[in-house]
């Protein structure tokens, strides 16, 4: 939002482990899951348990030091996951050591892969970036174990959300009535609306420029960028719209895609290209309105109006280029945060010059944004590599992580050093009087070791986002968040109803087709929308060809799995 360790009130509760979570044949060590048979638990094991466990809602959750392997992303902004103040704090709070297995941020993804395939996988995956597919093919296999028993025994908080958020059961449920992940929960204003463009207003005013509303006025707006010089410089070195599919909801085409037709396609591994009207799911790369917008952004590309570095830089090029001096160069950008490309400090007053841009409205009427509330994706796993005390060990640590208390720490760090307790008259989001502030740092630094920011499952409500002290003053130091709030306003009223839904499970039996489906069909579109856009395939000669690939990709049979999964 960061050395003050507080320990909650101990809440009693010794409670027999369910055998759907005990190992079959665990006197001989062995780490395969049970039968689920609950009436296999002895008054050996609840013995057992007392030895070795805290009563539940106390700490230390281990009597004796107890190791558990963890998969997580390195963020290049945390210096040291095993130094971290958190990790520290954790460690010694819980008597829980953790034994990292990290993997740089950008590729979690081909890791995750490889690691569940070829079973070389820890007993907790911490954050995991799991979808459904992955949640009901995992489960069904035995890898990711249920965890409705240990929530219901060992998780008073976890529970209690389950209760208090109405979506959130529904949406990490699966079809065979399984918990297999928890997720993150945040319920977060800015992030629902997060499919943004950012606009250089100064250059706007230096050209005498309206802020665009249509397709057409961005494109006369991007010219200009180009063509005259805002920057003053007396050179043609504007870069008139750049973002990076490695960036939160920063793929350059999404936002404009939008003005002709749903395109979830907002980062790099986002992307269904469905869409749902009148109840009935429908594919959206094959028709007419695709085609249009492809042929436009096209367009945009040939005259040099879009950064050709924008379909493949990182995030680290993009504050690169952002921050090039002397002159600012850049006209556009596509991301939900504008400090993904600039410090939000008023030393560094660049970033004062953007506005958020609203939907822009296409050549048919179109204008519309995505809708990003509700779970996408869960991150937390227990896996079959656990054993029983690890399994209770580690649905007790994620219960902690679902407090305020850890909620505060895990993403600020100690108390004192990145964040404090509001001032009476410090103002919240709301207007209203702030319940926590952030200590804003003297010396800006690119890394820090306080905090896991946003790693692991957590419970961020709407009530505990706005409870932050925030400047009133959108532009100055500290009134960066209600900036992101007051400019998510323009996005709310325009937030498509036919987006396929979050929190929609794949049935059982169509789990394993569907992801397989999925990824053929998606690289497919990914990789001719590129060629399209940047003219490596001629869109009017090779369109037809194109939409004939589907039907050798089974696109029927995809659309059918996704109908299906709505319905019920």
């Amino acid at each position: 939002m960061r050395e003050k360790w507080k320990t909650p009130t101990a809440v009693l509760m010794t409670i027999a482990l369910s055998c759907v979570f005990i190992l079959s044949a665990c006197s001989n060590g062995s780490n395969t899951p049970g039968t689920g048979n609950k009436e296999n638990g002895t008054k050996e094991n609840t013995g057992a348990q007392a030895d070795l466990f805290s009563p539940v809602g106390s700490f230390p959750i281990v009597k004796e030091p107890m190791t558990i392997k963890m998969f997580a992303p390195q963020l290049p902004s945390i210096e040291n996951m095993e130094t971290n103040s958190f990790t520290t704090m954790l460690q010694e709070k819980t008597n829980i050591k953790i034994a990292w297995d990290l993997v740089p941020n950008n590729a979690l993804e081909d890791r995750k892969q490889l690691m569940l395939a070829s079973g070389d996988y820890p007993e907790v995956i911490l954050q995991g970036n799991l979808t459904r597919e992955e949640q009901m093919k995992y489960g069904k296999q035995g890898v990711f174990l249920p965890l409705n028993d240990l929530i219901e025994q060992y998780a008073p908080n976890i529970k209690k959300a389950l209760t208090d958020i109405p979506y959130m059961k529904s949406s990490i449920t699966a079809p065979d009535g399984n918990i297999y992940a928890l997720p993150q929960i945040n319920e977060c204003y800015h992030c629902d609306n997060a499919l943004k463009l950012w606009i250089n207003k100064a250059w706007l005013d230096e050209l005498g420029l309206a802020v665009p509303t249509t397709t057409e006025e961005f494109y006369q707006v991007l010219k200009a960028f180009k063509e005259k010089d805002p920057n003053k410089n007396g050179k043609q070195d504007e870069i008139p719209l750049t973002g990076s599919d490695e960036m939160w909801v920063g793929n350059v085409s999404a936002f404009l895609m939008n003005a002709f037709i749903v395109d979830d396609y907002t980062e790099k591994t986002a992307g269904t290209f469905l869409q749902v009207k009148d109840d009935k799911v429908d594919f959206v790369a094959n028709k007419d309105e695709w085609k249009q917008g492809l042929e436009y952004l096209n367009k945009m590309y040939k005259e040099g109006l879009i950064d050709p570095a924008a379909f493949t830089q990182n995030a680290d090029a993009v504050q690169q280029l952002a921050n090039r001096e002397p002159d600012n160069i850049m006209g556009a950008l596509t991301t939900a945060l504008i400090s993904y490309a600039y410090n939000m400090s008023d030393t560094q007053p660049r970033h004062k010059d953007y506005v958020a841009l609203a939907p822009l409205k296409g050549p048919n009427g179109v204008q519309q944004t995505l809708n990003f509330a509700g779970i996408s994706k869960s991150q937390f796993a227990i896996t079959n590599k656990a054993t029983q005390e690890q399994q209770i060990a580690a649905i007790r640590l994620a219960d902690y992580l679902y407090t305020e208390e850890a909620i505060v720490l895990q993403e600020n760090g100690p108390e004192g050093t990145g964040w404090r307790k509001a001032e009476e008259g410090e103002l919240d989001f709301d207007g209203k009087q702030a319940k926590y502030a952030i200590i804003t740092q003297k010396e800006k630094k690119q890394t820090q070791n306080g905090s896991w920011e946003q790693i692991g499952p957590s419970l961020r409500t709407y009530a505990y986002r706005s409870s932050w002290m925030t400047n009133q003053d959108i532009l100055a130091d500290g009134g960066y968040q209600t900036r992101l709030n007051t400019e998510s306003k323009k996005y709310e009223p325009f937030r498509t109803k036919e987006m396929y839904p979050n929190g929609v499970f794949i049935a059982e039996g169509d789990a394993e087709m569907a992801a397989q489906l999925k990824t053929t069909i998606i690289d497919y579109t990914k990789s001719n929308m590129a060629q399209f856009i940047t003219g490596s395939k001629d869109i009017g000669k090779e369109w037809d060809a194109y939409v004939k690939g589907f039907e050798g990709l089974q696109l029927d049979q995809y659309l059918a799995i996704y109908q299906k999964a709505l319905n019920k």
